[in-house]
């Protein structure tokens, strides 16, 4: 009986070592999944308009502290 409860505390132990890097391995795999799925979608649809390939030009804003020079 102390042979199995041996065997068995090893087990747990391995298993709680071994869970998050499982639970981790899942997440990259889904997340892998999600991106590949979105790229394949992103190649099948065509731009809608001729101005979505174009970048988008940055706006420069006014520096409002108090005192600054303009």
């Amino acid at each position: 009986m102390n042979t199995f409860l041996n065997h068995l505390g090893i087990a747990a132990v391995f298993v709680l070592f071994l869970a998050p890097a499982l639970v981790g391995i899942a997440h990259d795999r889904r997340i892998d999944r999600q991106l590949r799925e979105a790229e394949r979608d992103r190649r099948a649809e065509p731009p809608e308009t001729a101005d979505a390939a174009q970048p988008v030009k940055a706006v420069r804003r006014p520096n409002l502290r108090i005192g600054a020079r303009a």
